[in-house]
């Protein structure tokens, strides 16, 4: 499994999960602060979710196993070829994402069509064209879609060619997720991908010769077995001269019942250590940044105006719709979760049909779990977390709580407050600040947000600190 983000965890996500990273940083306990109360005031209660404007599918066909993978996919065969007639698993499966969707209805009533659509998986650039076309009309017919959506999918080296890259883009999809990895040989064959340099290079030729295609991101991983800091700035070169809109950095996790599961432990050769794990994220972050990359959110770098909008509702806490093996939704404030086993998601969709499952239903969601998931997805990215909007929700006097819980974090450089206009406050500065009554926030820091890259190296300790604020 890769880790996305540095952050403690998170539920029942349909992207790359967050996992713990292991930082110690030689830094002082907090102090004591005020906790949360939720007696002690009553803030304004958050809106009501918007309509759901972004679907995941999960297509979770792969050729093999990969030795860090514990996601839900279904092996095919390293010898699956990409052109061969359609496999009846995968057809199959589709079938049964479609009834899926068709069962499932939409959240509300006010029409709002679906923005970005999300083919996630699994390797689903082995799914044949039309296949996928059945589903974005599905999708459309069920939810409607914009006039421009975004369409992204995962696509690997050695599963597609010029024509079936091509057929995608006719029929709709508009973004490409190259899982790329690593430039080295002896790397990809030591974490167990299908794939081989060769096949890497002769992918990024079909991405980059399709004048239609001017989106599209390159995955790497970095802490791998026997990665050393000249392979992980090597992978980082070739990958900006490849000059991808988007570049994704995953930081490899053990995971049990993984083949890295039984082989290694974190943290000891052949591994990297923790320290060298941090190098290779501060190395990212310098490389890309000079190379014109935006570091938007803790794993994600993009060019101007080429963020992965679909990633953006993650990011920014909205309601998202989840279809296929082991996916999840966020409905109503509520994280839903599909089976991550075959059988059991069958009989799950038919019993969706049948009436037994219920989604969407009002349920009455925990106000401390709200302002948790606010404050660790906010602090996932750039932009950070708006402490006016968040104080309006979950009172003043949390908002002012967290900033006295990171005012030393802030001191050492590791959280940057900013003002209304988005400076950064020095820390005399946000002393003074703090010390100014606000109607809004019950002092004038209007926003922080985590330093990069040293801040989101930390964030676990930040969160796991914010957390203990919201529910001690």
């Amino acid at each position: 499994m890769l880790r996305s983000t540095f952050l403690p965890f998170f539920i029942s996500s349909p992207f790359p999960p967050a996992q713990a990273f292991a930082l110690r940083a030689y830094l002082p306990r907090p102090p004591h602060v005020c906790k949360y109360s939720s007696s002690a005031q009553s803030p304004t209660p958050p809106p009501p979710p918007p309509t759901p404007t972004s679907a995941y599918v999960h297509l979770p066909f792969c050729r093999k196993r990969c030795h860090y993978c514990d996601f839900p996919i279904v092996a095919l065969g390293s010898s699956t070829p990409h052109l061969r007639d359609t496999d009846p698993r995968i057809s199959n499966y589709v079938q049964l994402l479609l009834r899926e969707i068709a069962a499932t209805r939409a959240w509300s009533d006010d029409c709002t069509p679906l923005e970005t659509v999300f083919f996630g998986g699994g390797t689903p650039s082995l799914v044949p064209p039309g296949l996928v076309s059945s589903i974005l009309a599905a999708l459309k017919s069920r939810f409607g879609l914009c006039d421009s959506p975004e369409v992204s999918i995962e696509m690997d080296p050695g599963t597609f060619d010029k024509e079936k890259m091509e057929r995608l883009l006719e029929l709709g999809v508009n973004r490409v997720s190259l899982g790329v990895q690593a430039f080295q040989e002896e790397l990809l064959r030591a974490c167990g991908r299908a794939h081989g340099l060769k096949d890497v290079y002769e992918a990024i030729k079909i991405v980059t010769d399709c004048s239609e295609l001017q989106n599209w991101s390159m995955d790497l991983i970095s802490s791998l077995p026997h990665q050393s800091q000249e392979m992980w700035e090597e992978s980082l070169r070739c990958a900006v001269s490849a000059r991808p809109t988007h570049v994704s950095v995953y930081d490899l996790q053990v995971e049990q019942g993984t083949k890295f599961g039984h082989l290694y432990t974190p943290g000891e050769f052949p591994l990297p250590t923790e320290m060298q794990s941090a190098d290779f994220y501060r190395t990212a972050s310098l490389m890309l940044s000079g190379a014109g990359y935006s570091h938007y959110e803790i794993s994600s770098y993009c060019k101007d105006r080429y963020e992965c909008k679909h990633n953006l509702t993650y990011w920014m806490n909205r309601s998202f719709y989840g279809f296929g093996l082991g996916s999840a939704s966020y409905i109503n404030g509520v994280r839903f979760s599909r089976p991550r086993r075959l059988k059991e998601y069958e009989e799950w969709v038919q019993n969706l049909e049948d009436g037994l499952v219920v989604l969407h239903e009002a349920i009455s969601v925990d106000t401390k779990d709200m302002a948790m998931d606010v404050v660790m997805l906010s602090l996932r990215t750039a932009k950070g977390l708006d402490l006016r909007g968040f104080a309006k929700c979950f009172g003043k006097s949390l908002a002012r709580s967290l900033c006295l819980a990171l005012r030393q974090y802030v001191e050492s450089g590791h959280v940057v407050a900013m003002d209304d206009d988005r400076n950064m406050l020095s820390y005399p500065e946000f002393e003074l600040k703090m010390s100014e009554d606000n109607d809004e926030t019950g002092n004038g820091v209007a926003s922080i947000r985590l330093s990069d890259p040293d801040g989101f190296l930390l964030s676990s300790e930040l969160i796991t600190i914010a957390f203990g604020i919201i529910s001690p």
